[in-house]
Order: C-alpha cells, then sequence, then structure tokens
C-alpha cells in the first residue's frame, strides 16, 4: 500500500507523542538509597554523556551512580574479570557489541515488561533485533548505531580547476568516489595541491596508529571486496568451515590499499589515533576522509571545525570486482557492489548477572537511552553517539541546531541509505574477537612498516586465527558464527 507523506508525517507524530508518554512513565520509578557502579570508556565520547545522564537520573530517582572509566584498551579485559568475579565490580558496561560472544553467559535478560516496551519500536530493525539478542535472548540496549561512510570537502570538489584538473588526468569526473580505486585517484588528485585557504592539502586522513581502532577502517575496505552477495557471511571465515578468510585476494586487495593510501594522508600517518584523523578533517587539511558519523557532528562544531557548511557525504565506496571464495575468482560487478560496514555496530549496555542491584541498572541503561535523551546526545558533537533510533533520523529540526537543513538531510540521507542496504554487513561478533583482533593488528603494524608483504603479513595473520579458533573449538565458533551472520 503506497503512504501518502501527510500520513508519514502524523504517524511519526504519533509515535513521537506515544515515546514521550512511555518516557514519562518510566520517570516515575524511584532508587532512594541505591547506588550502582556503571563502567564506560574514558573519553568524551560514550564517556560524558554517561556521567550526564548519570546526574539527572540521579536527580530523578533518588539513586546514587559511581562511575569508572577505562581506556578502550582496557575496557575488554576490565568486564570480563568483573564478570566472572562473585562480587562484581559494576552494574551496568557499555561496550563493543563485537564482545557479547564472550560475555553473553554472565550477562543477565532484559526483564520480559521492559522489553515489551514500546520505546524499542523505535530502534532500527538491524540494531534491535541483531546487536541486543544473542541466542534469541535480549542482554543488551542499544544506546549508538555505528556504521562507516564517507565525507568529503564540497568547496574542494566542486572547484572549477579543481574539476578541470581531475577529468584532464583521470578520463572522469570529480564527485564523491563509487569505488575504492576512485576514492584512491581522489586522494592522488588533492594531495599536494592548495586549498583555498592557502594551505597544502592531503587527500585524506585516516586512523593507522596500533590499537585505535584501525582495524575497523580494514573491516569496512574489506567489506565491498568480500561480503558476495550471493555468499553473505563470507566476509571473516568461511561460514561452513570456519576457515579463515582474511588472507584471500579480496582481503589482500584491500589491505594494500589501506597500506597504499597512506602515502596520501598528513605526515607520520601511524601516528594518527581516532582523534587526531578527526581534528585534521575538521581543521581543513584533507579532502575526505572515511569513519563513524561522529564527524558529521564535529565538522558542524564551530569550536572544533574550520569547514562548516562545506563537507558532504557519501555511502562507503565500492568495487566493480568482488571476491567469490566459492569460486576462488574474482566477479564482476555493474554498477559497482557496496557492502556499508556496520563497523562496532554501536555500544550497547547490558547488566551483568552478578549484579545485585539489576532494577536500578536497568532503568539507568534506558534513561540513558531514551528518545529524548538520545536525539541530544546524537546531534551534540563529541557525544560519541550517532543515531539508532527511526526518531532520529526525521527528528529533522533538532539537527538543525547544528547543520543546515540541507546538510542534516543530507547526512541523515547517507547513514539511512548505508543502514537500510540488502548489502549492509555486520561486524565480527564471536567469542575471542579480542584475541583475533589483536593477532591482525600484530600483522598489520608490519605491513605498513614495510617489515613484510601484505599478503605474507595476512597469512600469519590467518594461521593466528586458526589457532585461536581451535582453542576455542572450531564447531562452537562455527554455529555462533553462522548465527551471528544471520545464516
Amino acid at each position: 500500500m503506497k503512504v501518502s507523506p501527510i500520513f508519514k508525517v502524523l504517524l511519526a507524530g504519533v509515535i513521537a507523542l506515544l515515546l514521550g508518554a512511555v518516557s514519562a512513565g518510566a520517570d516515575s520509578r524511584r532508587f532512594d538509597g541505591v547506588e550502582i557502579t556503571v563502567g564506560v570508556m574514558d573519553a568524551p565520547a560514550i564517556g560524558v554523556p554517561a556521567t550526564v545522564h548519570a546526574k539527572r537520573w540521579e536527580k530523578k530517582t533518588g539513586g546514587k551512580i559511581r562511575i569508572i572509566k577505562f581506556p578502550f584498551g582496557e575496557l575488554f579485559d576490565k568486564f570480563m574479570k568483573s564478570l566472572v568475579a562473585e562480587k562484581p565490580d559494576y552494574d551496568v558496561i557499555f561496550y563493543a557489541p563485537a564482545w557479547t560472544g564472550d560475555f553473553f553467559p554472565y550477562l543477565s535478560e532484559l526483564p520480559d515488561e521492559l522489553s515489551d516496551d514500546e520505546v524499542f519500536d523505535d530502534i532500527h530493525d538491524t540494531y534491535r533485533d541483531r546487536l541486543m539478542r544473542w541466542d534469541d535472548n535480549w542482554v543488551a540496549v542499544t544506546i549508538d548505531g555505528d556504521l562507516f561512510s564517507g565525507y568529503y570537502r564540497k568547496d574542494l570538489f566542486e572547484d572549477v580547476r579543481n574539476r578541470k584538473d581531475f577529468k584532464a588526468k583521470y578520463g572522469y569526473a570529480l564527485a564523491p568516489p563509487d569505488t575504492w580505486k576512485q576514492y584512491a585517484d581522489i586522494a592522488e588528485f588533492f594531495t599536494g595541491r592548495t586549498g583555498p585557504e592557502g594551505r597544502k592539502l592531503f587527500g585524506t586522513t585516516e586512523v593507522f596508529a596500533e590499537g585505535s581502532q584501525r582495524f575497523w577502517d580494514v573491516f569496512s575496505r574489506a567489506s565491498a571486496y568480500t561480503n558476495h552477495p550471493d555468499h553473505p557471511g563470507s566476509q571473516f571465515f568461511d561460514p561452513n568451515t570456519m576457515n579463515a578468510q582474511i588472507s584471500n585476494p579480496g582481503w589482500i586487495r584491500a589491505v594494500e590499499e589501506f597500506v597504499d593510501i597512506s602515502r596520501f594522508c598528513p605526515p607520520d600517518p601511524m601516528s594518527y589515533d581516532l582523534n587526531k584523523m578527526r581534528g585534521a578533517f575538521a581543521g581543513g587539511q584533507a579532502a575526505m576522509t572515511v569513519e563513524w558519523g561522529d564527524t558529521g557532528q564535529i565538522t558542524a562544531d564551530p569550536k572544533k571545525s574550520a569547514v562548516i557548511g562545506k563537507v558532504g557525504y557519501f555511502v562507503l565506496p565500492g568495487t566493480s570486482k568482488i571476491w567469490n571464495y566459492k569460486t576462488g575468482k574474482w566477479d564482476n560487478a555493474d554498477p559497482p557492489h557496496k557492502a556499508p560496514f556496520l563497523a562496532f555496530g554501536g555500544w550497547v549496555g547490558s547488566v551483568p548477572e552478578n549484579s545485585r542491584k539489576k532494577d536500578a541498572a536497568w532503568d539507568y541503561i534506558l534513561w540513558y537511552s531514551n528518545p529524548e535523551n538520545s536525539l541530544h546526545d546524537v546531534v551534540t558533537s563529541g557525544t560519541g553517539i550517532n543515531p539508532y533510533r527511526f526518531s532520529h533520523f526525521t527528528g529533522i529540526d533538532a539537527w538543525t541546531r547544528a547543520f543546515s537543513k540541507r546538510a542534516a538531510s543530507e547526512y541523515l540521507g547517507v547513514l539511512r541509505a548505508s543502514l537500510d542496504s540488502p548489502y549492509a554487513a555486520l561486524d565480527l561478533r564471536i567469542p575471542g574477537f579480542h584475541k583475533y583482533t589483536e593477532a591482525l593488528e600484530k600483522q598489520l603494524t608490519r605491513a605498513l612498516k614495510k617489515e613484510a608483504a601484505v599478503k605474507d603479513a595476512l597469512n600469519a595473520a590467518a594461521a593466528e586465527w586458526e589457532k585461536i579458533t581451535d582453542r576455542l573449538g572450531r564447531k562452537k565458533q562455527l554455529a555462533i558464527y553462522r548465527s551471528s551472520m544471520g545464516l
């Protein structure tokens, strides 16, 4: 049935009223004299909202919250130690969905009276149905929506001289890249050119520092090359044997291009963590970048951005050649195949089974993520929280506090198109995720430092992945992997 635009607007209004009523109902709970401990990343992203919402929750409920923060690299071990302890350190943990496979045996389920709440109908299906559940048990609540997309300098791309010079050199029009090959061409073209501010430009800026979540950049590149539309779930492992796929030709091409793109980034790229990368793009040093949705808010913030009103957005690039692991050959794709990657997937909150204060803990998580609080967070730069509720995509007026209406529409349009793509690819979510990524990180460093050829580095990583899989139990890992990939 075709739905009229007027009906959609009215429906959105009704949903907003319902969500407001639900939120108001949740506000009536009291936890006087109850103190809960929350574990979270020690960074403005996620960490600051945790503190802000804790103070307001205390005033609302009469309860108390103690916030404990750790660097991202320490979170997994800190949480795992607490989860298996007789006396827990945390009543609430905010963590990466990829760790759910390890944490699941020690997490409490969301109570039935809460899981039936209409407030969850506002969360996009991908996050609600795939990342909040494990083995069909509802053990987490999404508090952030993450996927990789692209950003580019509109003013540079629209400049007449740049367009003329680019067409003369590469034989096609300068535009947001459809493929990773085009992305590399554009990065090469802008490196060394002079920007309108009179400073030297670089083609792009990405994360290359070890331990700074760079493997998600690599996963996002490999997604297009290895997520064959006819063979879903084959990016990381063979979904029939659990044999590691990270050294196949699709991965080799993706990592070779990742290593090569560093030539078109600001000097000393190996020192670039996430914050430094974002600062370089927001500061006007680079023509493009690829990462999570945070750059959208940061580049619209007058306190952090030198490129306000100059930024455009694009769906993660694709490829005209896809690796077919079944045939061991490259298949052609026309138009280019794009597999937008849900890198990280967005932070989630859970309550450990060993918590003695589950009611208050779940109440705080739901307060943190309710429609009103989360809409404020997604439109505010530095929170680390990206859109994950339908109301985040339709509440355009809230976005115009930071964006122009056109920029807000374009930004949200790219995120929603990525999320709604039939080929949107899920991140790796199996027990041992931390060990698998550590093994890959070690080899990425060797490749970036030219200590090993990419093929040799990935062969070494794949061999280590095989050992990890065998230690954890190949049959068990295969069943979990297939389930996590929706197979």
